[in-house]
């Protein structure tokens, strides 16, 4: 990935030593950091001072006396900042970004139960060829015990980052929950196709294409174009997108959607998908050398697969964020319906990038401080008709509620969110030919996720900056 701050070095590293070097030092309190603590330290802020958007903003902390980087990280961040990230491991999360994850290959939303107050976890997907695939688990699968044991607020995440694990498997009965099997689990590391589930269903004279999209990974547009050629060869009159569980990904992968599926006239024109605000530093800089690349985003006209819509359905829950969202939002700027079917979207207008020491510093001095990242917020986003600011996110136009214990696959007519976008692209009922059973206790659902860098992904990522002149 070719970041910002590599293209941008000669014009604003100069501009944030300098700001660095200009501002008084507070007060020290405390111990002086050690010499490593502080070269990580000195990283951190010259990168925020940089090209953090709301650098204008940072706090006065003198960095050579603090002794927890992540900590200090975290005190640098502007109120309304609950997106921006560091790490000590910043391959893994580059790598994570690409979709390859140390993984057991299912997504898991975790429940309490309102009588005992113990945890639970449920299945909303699992992707093939993986060890919970291997192992029979499906969706809508229930997770009971852990290690045989109970699971609980210490350890219930444990069933997304731990090597391995003993699950114990619970069923429904009439009077709750019984344990059922358990079976052992080690998990892989894996590169995850993001497009899950593609498929047609014909219902009172329209066939519905349906794609779900796990996570928005550039180096998987193969993949999209497939589903897409797949739906218009077996001549789909319609397309509903399943993102309910999406927390976003790259720019470029939502571009890629969005101009496979945008009216014609729009795509063939590369219009504006969505502009960019970065800081007034970059912002100005970009604008004054009319570099319009670094502060517009275009529809692709050289999309392999076309579909030309008119309207579309994404199927949204608290989980849908950035670049999910952008492409709710780019697309309604030009089509008229654009319709959310589930729960409110998650609220991410915002957009990051991957800084590491080596896009500041000489190679000798960024080896003693290797590994370290951060993802800061970097500019935030609106579409061609100036949406932006969406921080409660989307709600739905037809909300439905997402019952993992009342599930169907992924695809099937029978799942609550995609019988609810049939029906309104129909007009007609679909009958349901299957029946679940019924929950006869009270839970509620406080956490959902699929890797240890689900908030991270959250960040969409900017990626083929142009290096300035």
């Amino acid at each position: 990935m070719k970041n910002l701050v590599k293209t941008t070095l000669l014009f604003f590293v100069a501009v944030a030593v300098f700001t660095a070097c200009s501002k008084d030092d507070p007060t020290p309190e405390g111990p002086e950091a050690s010499e490593y603590t502080k070269k990580v330290n000195k990283f951190i802020y010259e990168a925020m001072d940089d090209v953090y958007l709301w650098y204008d903003e940072l706090p006065n902390i003198n960095y050579k006396y603090e002794t927890d980087s992540k900590a200090y990280f975290n005190k640098l961040l502007y109120v309304d900042d609950k997106w921006s990230y560091i790490t000590d491991d910043v391959d893994a999360l580059e790598a994570s970004f690409e979709g390859t994850e140390k993984t057991y290959g299912w997504s898991l939303a975790f429940g309490r139960f309102s009588n005992t107050g113990n945890i639970f976890g449920i299945v909303e997907y699992v992707y093939p060829e993986t060890p919970a695939s291997a192992a029979g688990i499906k969706r809508g699968d229930l997770l009971i015990e852990m290690n045989n044991a109970d699971i609980n607020d210490n350890n219930y995440t444990d069933l997304l980052y731990s090597d391995n694990i003993d699950v114990t498997l619970g069923v429904l009965t009439g009077d709750g929950i019984a344990a059922d099997t358990t079976i052992r689990l080690t998990s892989s590391v894996l590169t995850l196709d993001p497009v899950l589930t593609t498929n047609i269903v014909e219902h009172d004279g329209r066939k519905i294409g349906y794609i779900f999209y796990a996570q928005y990974i550039s180096d998987f547009n193969s993949s999209l174009d497939n589903a897409f050629a797949s739906l218009v060869n077996q001549g789909a009159t319609d397309l509903v997108v399943d993102l309910r569980y999406n927390p976003g990904g790259t720019i470029s992968a939502a571009k890629h959607l969005c101009s496979c599926i945008g009216p014609l006239d729009v795509v063939n024109d590369n219009s504006i998908l969505v502009t960019y605000k970065w800081n007034k530093k970059y912002q100005d800089y970009f604008i004054d050398r009319q570099i319009m690349s670094q502060v517009e985003v275009y529809f692709d006209n050289q999309v392999p697969v076309k579909m030309g819509l008119e309207k579309v359905y994404f199927l949204t829950g608290s989980g849908t964020a950035s670049a999910s969202e952008l492409s709710i939002t780019g697309l309604r700027a030009y089509m008229d319906n654009v319709t959310t079917v589930g729960d409110t979207t998650f609220g991410k207008y915002t957009a990051s990038i991957t800084l590491k020491p080596e896009d500041y510093y000489s190679e000798e001095y960024s080896e003693e401080i290797a590994n370290w990242g951060l993802q800061p917020i970097v500019l935030r986003y609106a579409n061609a008709a100036g949406v932006t600011d969406f921080k409660d996110g989307f709600a739905p136009d037809i909300p439905v509620y997402d019952d993992l214990f009342a599930t169907f696959p992924l695809g099937d007519k029978n799942d609550p969110l995609f019988k609810a976008a049939i029906e309104d692209i129909t007009g007609t009922p679909v009958v349901a030919m299957k029946s679940v059973p019924k929950v006869h206790f009270e839970y509620q659902i406080f956490d959902r996720g699929f890797s240890r860098y689900d908030q991270n992904k959250r960040e969409m990522l900017i990626e083929q900056i142009q290096r300035p002149e």
